[in-house]
């Protein structure tokens, strides 16, 4: 459904300006926004290249099974069905990780992972467990202390402070995994009385 209204909108804008006789106009903003998205590309390698290292370096040296030891209880609160040893929760714990360090890159292939070893354990695998339910909605909504790809892009264009956002991200995604949480346990609870 977004995809049509995005369609919708660059149609809409190429006939008016058709209309208008400014199609020279939309060809210009095309190619410029092209050239500006692989230069921004290019600039952000090194900062995404430098926090997967740092992920890597992290996992290899079994900083993420420490980590995800320290907080197996809060793990186990969260995630009940899953075994404290199962594979499953370093892979959270790693996808978790790097959402918390705005590496949304990062956190990609961790969450695939988590999401296959959630699914081994699912006796009904057409549906979602109630885990694979709340470890979406953290994915989407966890909290991030140090927004590393936005520091990137504004210190890539020259801003005067780039960390400056670090109060306002903390805050709000804080709120944001707040009510994911909660929304995943009043959901949890509705689906418990069916």
């Amino acid at each position: 459904m977004v995809n049509f209204f995005w369609l919708l909108l660059m149609l809409s804008g190429i006939v008016v300006a058709a209309v208008h006789g400014k199609v020279e106009t939309v060809t210009r903003a095309v190619l410029e926004g092209a050239k500006l998205a692989v230069e921004t590309s290019f600039g952000l390698i090194a900062v995404v290249s430098f926090w997967l290292g740092v992920m890597r370096v992290a996992e290899a040296a079994g900083l993420v099974r420490a980590l995800a030891r320290l907080v197996r209880p809060l793990v186990q609160l969260l995630f009940p069905g899953v075994p404290g040893d199962h594979p499953a929760v370093g892979a959270i714990v790693l996808n978790l990780s790097a959402n918390v360090l705005g590496l949304g890159n990062a956190a990609t292939p961790a969450g695939l992972v988590a999401m296959r070893e959630l699914q081994k354990l699912n006796p009904r695998p057409e549906e979602a467990t109630p885990a694979m339910c709340t470890f979406l909605a953290l994915n989407t909504a966890c909290i991030t202390l140090v927004p590393a790809t936005v520091i990137g892009i504004r210190a890539l264009y020259g801003s005067r402070e780039p960390a400056a956002i670090i109060g306002s991200t903390v805050l709000a995604t804080a709120c944001g995994m707040t009510v994911a949480i909660l929304a995943d346990s009043l959901f949890r609870q509705l689906y418990r009385r069916k």
